[in-house]
This record gives structure tokens, sequence and C-alpha cells, in this order.
């Protein structure tokens, strides 16, 4: 049974939505303000993390951040109340895998929640346990485990997910809308300013200078092909 944590400070929210997660046979875990919401992500071990933004104590981007230099790659949702584009990126950027913005239908945060535990599912079946190099970043896909120079590296689930959706088509030019489409997998996606982000995070990570990338490369009009 997947087990999710809820950081909410609303009372009403928190509750309503620990109890439709139940319902669908989740076990569920709460917090009410951030701090407590990053002791249990850290003593804690779920399939997924629900952060509301605005929180007293520690904001879910500060959560986020926090738990992502902790090593933490458990996928997270930011539940946020604000719609501008600029707070979307942010809290990607910072290491969160998909965002809701309020208010939301039940209907689209569940439908969220399935397409990532699925896509968690499918990788661990799908993925051999073994290293690959992808220019100085050593990873390994089945365990979340990415090195450079036997040092360990902070990836996010998010990246993760890309950089093997890139693996499994190197060579090959893959468009900004097919990455949207194949690795967050539902019909709301963020923008491709959202990929790009994601794409410099990557290179800063692979490339010994991200500035002249000799192995994610830029098919300019179109997406990215990683050569290797």
């Amino acid at each position: 049974m997947p087990k999710i944590l809820i950081c909410e400070d609303e009372p009403a929210m928190r509750m309503g939505l620990k109890d439709n997660l139940e319902f669908e046979s989740y076990e569920v875990d709460s917090a009410e303000d951030g701090e407590t919401g990053l002791n249990k992500i850290l003593e804690n071990q779920y399939d997924l993390i629900i952060l509301d933004v605005m929180m007293p104590k520690m904001s879910g981007f500060d959560v986020c951040k926090s738990a992502r230099k902790k090593g933490i790659t458990t996928p997270i949702i930011l539940l946020t109340a604000k719609g501008e584009e600029i707070d979307k990126v942010l809290g990607l950027e910072l290491g969160a895998d998909d965002y809701v913005t309020k208010p939301f239908s039940l209907r689209e945060l569940l439908a969220r929640i399935k397409a990532i535990l699925r896509r968690g599912k499918l990788t661990g079946k799908e993925i051999d346990d073994k290293d690959v190099q992808i220019g100085q970043l050593t990873i390994n896909f089945g365990t979340y485990q990415a090195k450079v120079k036997n040092k360990d590296v902070q990836m996010s689930h998010k990246e993760y997910e890309i950089l093997h959706y890139l693996w499994k088509k190197k060579n090959a030019t893959v468009s900004r809308d097919e990455l949207l489409t194949e690795v967050w997998g539902f019909e709301e996606t963020p923008t491709t300013r959202t990929v790009d982000n994601f794409i410099l995070k990557l290179r800063q990570k692979i490339e010994k200078d991200s500035n002249h990338p000799q192995f994610i490369l830029t098919v300019h009009g179109v997406g990215y092909k990683l050569v290797n």
C-alpha cells in the first residue's frame, strides 16, 4: 500500500485530503506545518509527498529544497494558490515533480498521484540495476543513485525520469512536447520553459562545461538529443 505524506496547514483541506486518499486505499500521514513535515520526511519513508507552498514555520519551497539537499528523492507534488508561472517554475527548479494550483478538483489531484506512482512502479520493473556513464555523471536508474568522480550527486525524481527518457532515446531528437507528455504524463502540462530549466540542471551535472554541452545537445526549434 503506497504511503503518502500531506503537509497542509489548513485543517479542513488536510483532513479532506487525508479522508479521500484513505478512501482510495492509500496509507496517509500528515503534518500541519513545514517544519513538522520536513522532520517526518527525514525520519520516514514515503512513496509520495504533497506539500502546500504557503505554510507556517517553513514554506513548501523550503521543505522541498531541504529534503532534496538531504538526498530525499521521493516524488513531491506542490499545492499552490499562486498561478504565476514563476512560482511554478521555482518549485520545479527546487526539485518538485509536479504542482497543482488551488482551487483544484480532487479528480485532477488523484489522477496526478496515480500517474506518478504508476511511473515509479514501471521504472522499477523496466530498469536493470547497473551503472550508466553519461558525460562525467555515473548514474543507476534502478537505485536512483548518481555520482561524479565517486562523489554523490543529489538529483530529484523528475531529473532521473527526464534523463532516463533521454537515455532510452539516445542519439535521437526528443521534442519538448514529447518530454512533457511522456515524463509528466498528464493533460495540463507545465510549459516548455520548465523542460529547458530541467535540462539546464542536468547539464550542470553531466557536462564539464554546461555552457558548451557535448552530451545533451539542443536541436533548435525542436528539443534535445542525448549523444553518448
